[in-house]
């Protein structure tokens, strides 16, 4: 890692520590604040909501000062395009979240914007071009299926930071770990991609300001915009890393999975999977068992610390096992204490 590298890196801590204050005091000048109900939403008082928007200009403009003074992000694998892509893209979904957090905009309005934000990053280049497969040679995948492959992780993994959000510190904790383990894989002399390693790191570098804000008790909320931002920034960090998806799977895979079975239980309940609101998430569920917000958040950032480090030292094959024992996990823990509960 070059010397060079602390500037933009201690550049996106040190603006999103300040930033967060200033979005923290014009949100609750001009009123955009979550106010609790007593059932899904734990806080107590009035929150600011907004933080994505810290969070995006702590990323984007070290970004933006890399590409405009070196060549580093430009020399290798990533496209000079891909940055428009996630540049355009998380600003869409941070405009749109603040328009929804002002007006509670419904699910069939809100959607337009990372639906937006994925058709941008795909347009501008973001594309997984081959999967990797674990008895033989990786498939190539030809450019329509790649482009619909994209828009669909990258919906996927937008929506699935977007449900995780409902615990102080639980979305941008996880994003954290991911922007990390994406960096240590980066930097790796099996894959050695130092500008996707710079931006992982200058990715996690705002997170990490943005939590110390975050954490419980939270001073300030991520609000929608940041909540689907988090997830979009992930996947298509693992995207432009050369398709570690294995990688992000493994880190969002509680959360993930979670999803995919609170959707089952109200399909089976017959209600709108999309719009239902209840307390059927398994990080509700821990806190019903007993458990403290730190400590769920604490349980959470500790599986997907453990599940991807694997992938550092892991071939493809022992990923799907890995990633099968996740899943085995998660719906274990769901089961039990939906039995408890």
């Amino acid at each position: 890692m070059a010397l060079w590298w602390l500037l933009p890196i201690l550049s996106a801590l040190f603006l999103s520590l300040v930033l967060t204050a200033v979005v923290r005091y014009l949100a609750l000048r001009h009123n955009l604040i979550d106010n609790p109900d007593g059932g899904r939403k734990l806080h107590t008082s009035a929150i600011p909501l907004g933080g994505g928007v810290a969070i995006y200009l702590a990323f984007a403009l070290p970004t933006l000062l890399v590409l405009a003074s070196t060549n580093h992000f430009t020399s290798g694998a990533i496209r000079p395009l891909a940055f428009a892509g996630l540049l355009l893209g998380g600003l869409v979904l941070i405009l749109g979240g603040l328009l929804d957090d002002k007006y509670r905009l419904r699910a069939k309005q809100s959607i337009i914007f990372p639906v937006l934000a994925a058709l941008i990053a795909v347009i501008c280049g973001i594309g997984v071009t081959k999967l990797t497969n674990p008895f033989g040679a990786p498939f190539l995948l030809p450019t329509a299926i790649s482009s619909i492959f994209t828009f669909l992780w990258l919906l996927s993994t937008t929506y699935t930071t977007k449900l995780l959000d409902g615990l102080d510190g639980l979305a941008t904790s996880i994003s954290t770990v991911a922007a990390l383990l994406i960096m240590a894989l980066s930097l790796s002399a099996k894959f050695w991609q130092p500008d996707v390693a710079l931006l992982a790191a200058i990715a996690a570098a705002a997170l990490l300001g943005f939590l110390l804000w975050n954490w419980h008790p939270a001073r300030i909320f991520l609000g929608e915009g940041g909540s689907t931002f988090l997830g979009f920034l992930v996947g298509v960090l693992a995207v432009i890393s050369g398709g570690k998806v294995a990688t992000a799977l493994l880190v969002l895979g509680l959360p993930a999975l979670d999803v995919v079975f609170v959707i089952i239980r109200r399909l089976a309940r017959k209600q709108n999977p999309f719009t239902a609101s209840d307390r059927d998430h398994l990080h509700y569920l821990l806190l019903d068992y007993g458990l403290s917000p730190r400590q769920v958040v604490s349980l959470y950032v500790t599986l997907a610390v453990i599940f991807g480090v694997t992938t550092l030292f892991l071939v493809s094959w022992q990923k799907l096992i890995i990633l099968a024992i996740l899943a085995t996990v998660a719906a274990l823990m769901a089961i039990s204490l939906h039995k408890t509960n």
